[in-house]
């Protein structure tokens, strides 16, 4: 099968990193470029991390572009080592990479790969939308030059993880969520409803830690403190698959089963509703007929258990 251009902006936590080695790991992705931006930790951290994970892969061939820093209205604020270790990757040191970032901002790269590959390139965004909104700024007609769109984000019907109704991603910037979600492009979001259902658990840590080879190890050893903050959210050491999750529903491999289409905004306020996407699910007991201008693809249920299929990927990496 021919190779088709993906791009990915991450803010290169724990589950980004296996968000990108399952990536990588599929035959039949391009991955022609990685844009960073602040969330789990900072979107130069990120770019260090995606790097040196990308060095480990030997795939130093990609290019990795340093996105913003501060959200649109508010400043980042150091992330969330408690969840994801102190440099985002669970404080695993990783070798150095031989190549450094590029010149390009996050924005800037998402932007020119979308004219060089147009009507053709897949962007998965699975950190706070800053760059894209900043992308949009940079190039107005965006929506009609990207293939697919697909953010890991929101919640549709399930409660929040960083408030009450708001998802980690979107409640970091949810004026450029706003401004994404506003913009005239078909979304797929693959949020909380979906995500907290897919988990790799314990077992699943022991192979990869006891898997020969280098990048099965480093994976297990990296999900030790993810491991550790979902004990408080599923009352045991294992852990969400929420960006891995978004990849292989934006590759294909994952097929949504349930995955209505409506219309979708962002709260942008300061209230209690910071961050939430509101999303028009009232046709949920008549089947979800059609909605006049709805663009974004929910998905609530997909066709398989993800997490075998990952561990599979990843066990084979090497």
């Amino acid at each position: 099968m021919p190779q088709r251009p993906y791009l990915l902006d991450c803010d290169t936590g724990v589950d980004d990193a296996l968000a990108l080695f399952h990536l990588l790991s599929d035959p039949e992705v391009d991955l022609v470029g990685v844009s960073t931006v602040s969330g789990n930790t900072s979107a130069a951290q990120a770019a260090e991390n995606t790097l040196r994970l990308l060095a480990l892969a030997g795939r130093s061939d990609v290019p990795v572009a340093v996105g913003e820093h501060h959200f649109r209205m508010v400043d980042f604020d150091g992330g969330v080592p408690h969840i994801h270790g102190d440099n985002g990757i669970g404080g695993i040191e990783l070798p150095s990479s031989a190549v450094g970032p590029s010149d390009e901002s996050g924005a800037e790269l998402i932007a020119r790969l979308a004219r060089e590959h147009r009507g053709e390139l897949h962007l998965i965004a699975i950190g706070p939308l800053t760059n894209l909104a900043l992308a949009l700024e940079i190039e107005p007609e965006l929506p009609s030059l990207i293939g697919a769109l697909t953010i890991m984000g929101g919640a549709a019907l399930a409660p929040g993880n960083s408030t009450p109704v708001a998802e980690a991603n979107i409640a970091c910037d949810p004026h450029a969520a706003e401004l994404v979600f506003a913009a005239d492009w078909n979304i797929t979001m693959v949020g909380l409803d979906v995500t907290m259902k897919h988990l790799v658990e314990a077992p699943d840590r022991a192979a990869l830690l006891s898997a020969p080879g280098r990048i099965a190890p480093v994976l297990g050893e990296m999900l030790g403190i993810y491991f550790d903050f979902y004990v408080s959210v599923f009352g045991r050491p294992c852990s969400a698959l929420h960006d891995p999750l978004a990849v292989a529903i934006a590759t294909g491999e994952v097929v949504p089963t349930l995955a209505p289409v409506v219309r979708v905004r962002v709260d942008a306020t300061d209230g209690p509703g910071r961050g939430q996407t509101v999303c028009d699910m009232r046709g949920l007991y008549a089947g979800y007929p059609a909605q006049n201008g709805a663009r974004v693809r929910v998905v609530l249920e997909v066709d398989q258990p993800y997490a075998p299929l990952l561990m599979k990927r990843l066990l084979s990496f090497d």
